[in-house]
């Protein structure tokens, strides 16, 4: 057979042609070298179950592909998967296998997902145990229980239960994606704190105890929260006017408080002083509050003596018993008599330095009972001290004497207090000297120990004295 040139050049051409074609579809797509193992290495995969992985199924690293699966056989203790990876990408060794589903009709892979990028690569026969390896759960199974809970609900609540899902969630895509997406990083998270997750789940115990033991004071609560709950229902009316009526009744007190803004803090800060000496004497004013009542009622009942009765006088009882002395007054404790101002006097002058009480015994029964020797101190029960300071001291109240010397000098004592009695820190004043002198001649010596004379300080003495002679006025 006799061949043209141009013949010969078309089969050359066509020859070429197919040799390519074929090297291309051997070496680029059928890669018939991968089929004799060139170019690439096994890895076993130990997995609990088969989970629909099947032979050829793809293998990828990162999202990219990387091998397939060679063979999926079973084992003893469950199912192996022999994987076939390219040469060319290292992959790291400290990682997970998870088989995932391509589509919701299967088409199986498995996913290989590094734990530390840092690590040894991956190398011929090397295994990954089941301890690495997460499959899903089975679709079959997945589906019939879908099926089972879907004919359980009847038909028409089913069309109903859809409808108004499609009407709750209608248009919510953005939202629910963004609510899966927090729900992810909050289970990353969780798996990132899992030891503190697990303490707190572990140290909840005595918490959970505290409540179960306060289980009747939570089902009181919870009673109350009813009754209150019962009672907002039964006054709706009287509720809904609160809360119509509220936003005005809550400007006119912001213009209240704006009209008494430039004094409300001074005020504010007056209340504070005596706010801290409520708190103090807490106790007295609760003592006050609960006699006051007693104490206004019994002098209405003596006001009132004799309402309805048939006698004239309408009106307290009074009598004229004149208890004089009883009880006696008491002079332990204050200036001497010399030292005292007479009563007429009407200037203010300086007080005395120290403290003027009656400084007799606390447990007496005569003389100033109620005295301010009494006073109980609120910051310390069971203690009683005149002052404010001898309270929050840890000193005890020290009586001058008991207070029963009828004569003589009233603050006479051996304990060698001042009178006044001096606060703690306080120095006692300092003593005016007093020169002696003599009535007779008129002399006496001064502070500057010079003898000087003053004769008409004293009357002269004319004759012997005797008692008459002192009864007898001056001058007779």
């Amino acid at each position: 057979m006799h061949l043209t040139r141009r013949i010969r050049m078309q089969l050359t051409v066509f020859a070429v042609v197919s040799v390519v074609a074929g090297a291309v579809m051997i070496f680029g797509y059928i890669n018939v070298p991968a089929m004799f193992g060139i170019g690439r290495y096994a890895v076993t995969v130990e997995l609990p179950e088969a989970a629909g992985l099947y032979k050829g199924g793809n293998v990828t690293y990162r999202g990219t592909k990387v091998g397939r699966v060679d063979d999926v056989r079973l084992t003893d203790t469950g199912v192996e998967a022999v994987l076939s990876l390219n040469s060319g990408v290292d992959i790291p060794s400290d990682l997970r296998a998870e088989v995932h589903s391509q589509s919701a009709v299967g088409e199986q892979f498995v996913a290989l997902l590094p734990r530390d990028g840092g690590s040894a690569p991956l190398k011929g026969d090397d295994v990954i145990t089941r301890d690495n390896v997460t499959v899903p759960p089975d679709i079959n199974e997945l589906v019939d229980a879908t099926n089972k809970g879907l004919q359980a609900i009847p038909r028409d609540n089913l069309k109903t239960a859809v409808d108004e899902g499609y009407v709750a969630f209608g248009g919510l895509g953005p939202d629910l994606a963004r609510l899966v997406d927090g729900s992810t990083s909050l289970a990353i998270d969780a798996r990132r704190d899992l030891d503190s997750l697990t303490t707190l789940i572990d140290e909840s115990g005595p918490v959970l105890n505290s409540q179960v033991d306060s289980s009747d004071s939570i089902a009181a609560w919870a009673r109350n929260v009813a009754n209150l709950a019962d009672q907002v229902k039964n006054h709706d009316s009287d509720v809904r006017k609160f809360l119509d009526r509220g936003a005005g009744a809550a400007d006119q007190g912001r213009a209240l408080f704006d009209r008494v803004n430039p004094t409300l803090p001074v005020l504010l800060a007056n209340l504070v002083s005596v706010g801290e000496v409520a708190l103090t004497y807490n106790a007295g004013i609760e003592q006050i509050l609960v006699v006051l009542p007693a104490s206004v009622a019994s002098l209405q009942a003596a006001g009132i003596a004799n309402r309805d009765t048939r006698q004239d006088y309408k009106g307290a009882y009074l009598d004229f018993n004149l208890n004089l002395n009883l009880p006696p007054p008491c002079n332990t404790g204050y200036l001497p008599v010399q030292q005292r101002r007479p009563a007429a006097h009407t200037d203010a002058p300086d007080l005395p330095e120290g403290d003027v009480y009656c400084r007799v015994p606390q447990d007496s029964q005569v003389l100033a009972v109620r005295g301010a020797r009494n006073i109980p101190c609120l910051n310390a029960p069971g203690k009683r001290a005149p002052t404010a300071q001898l309270c929050e001291s840890d000193e005890q109240y020290v009586p001058l004497n008991e207070g029963l010397n009828w004569k003589g000098d009233p603050n006479a004592t051996l304990s060698g207090q001042a009178v006044p009695q001096l606060r703690p820190g306080q120095e006692a004043p300092a003593s005016i000297p007093a020169p002696q002198y003599d009535p007779a001649t008129g002399t006496y010596v001064g502070p500057d120990g010079k003898l000087y004379t003053q004769s008409n300080l004293a009357r002269p003495v004319l004759g012997e004295q005797t008692w008459e002679s002192m009864l007898v006025p001056p001058g007779r």
